[in-house]
């Protein structure tokens, strides 16, 4: 079974780079952020003639998030329980892939950063906060299935020096500050483990270089991209790589995909 998570940085945006790559590719399962659409504006035709079932939590112009499938979908969660969230975040969903049932979630999480122009402005920071601790205790539920669990998206967070190209420059940033670190860290503790590393330890593993500066030509990126398992998904996990491929193709996405194959 193959899955993939991907930041696709506007669907429409993108459809012709994110077909391309599922064309050739093919992955089972396909998570998407920040699809900024709502559901009347989602390409679900096009998907549908790319062979891809599709269930959305969609905003228009900004976040969203999605859960694509060659096989059905059967939506289980939209939004954090017992959040309240106007922002679409958060979309869990169960697939079963030949045998094996699988519970997914599709996740965007907050950035944290204040507005440029509002400095001082806090909010953005207390409701990442918040909304890891509301993803914190979804979490803690799921963490007792027994079925295998893959919790992918855009976490915006990074975990240690070694997940960014040059960590003194993010120190103050809330990408990489300790508390949201401490928060990402405790999946862990939950029983989680991060794909990436459970295959390579050492690799830097970037799935998201900014579009000024030549950053990605200079791989000046960071890992904020995870599929974390639980142990009966970890069981099953021959590898997990980071797929450049719909970076360097045509209207990229700034993030690019990461993606597994299981048992």
């Amino acid at each position: 079974m193959k899955i993939a998570t991907y930041n696709v940085n506007s669907i429409n945006a993108r459809l012709e780079n994110l077909t391309a790559w599922a064309a050739a590719e093919k992955p089972d399962i396909l998570l998407l952020q920040e699809i900024k659409s709502d559901f009347n504006s989602f390409p679900f035709f096009e998907l549908q003639a790319a062979a891809y079932n599709a269930e959305i939590l969609g905003q228009k112009s900004y976040n969203g998030v999605a859960v694509l499938s060659r096989h059905k979908i059967k939506v289980v969660q939209t939004g954090l329980p017992g959040f309240a969230d106007e922002n679409a975040r958060y979309l869990e969903a169960d697939v079963r892939v030949g045998e094996t049932e699988y519970r997914v979630a599709s996740i965007y999480l907050p950035n944290g950063n204040p507005p440029y122009n509002k400095p001082d402005d806090d909010s953005k920071w207390i409701y990442k906060l918040e909304w890891m601790d509301a993803f914190y205790r979804r979490a803690a539920e799921l963490a007792e299935e027994r079925r295998p669990v893959i919790l992918g998206g855009d976490f915006n967070v990074i975990l240690t020096d070694h997940d960014v190209y040059n960590p003194e420059e993010f120190r103050n940033n809330a990408l990489f500050k300790p508390e949201v670190i401490r928060r990402l860290q405790a999946f862990s503790y939950l029983g989680y483990y991060d794909a990436f590393r459970l295959q390579h330890p050492r690799e830097n593993g970037y799935t998201f270089w900014d579009y000024t500066g030549a950053a990605l030509q200079n791989d000046m990126g960071m890992r904020i991209d995870y599929l974390w398992l639980n142990a009966s998904a970890a069981d099953r996990l021959e590898s997990c790589t980071v797929d450049k491929t719909p970076r360097l193709g045509n209207k990229p996405s700034d993030h690019t995909v990461l993606k597994a194959v299981l048992k």
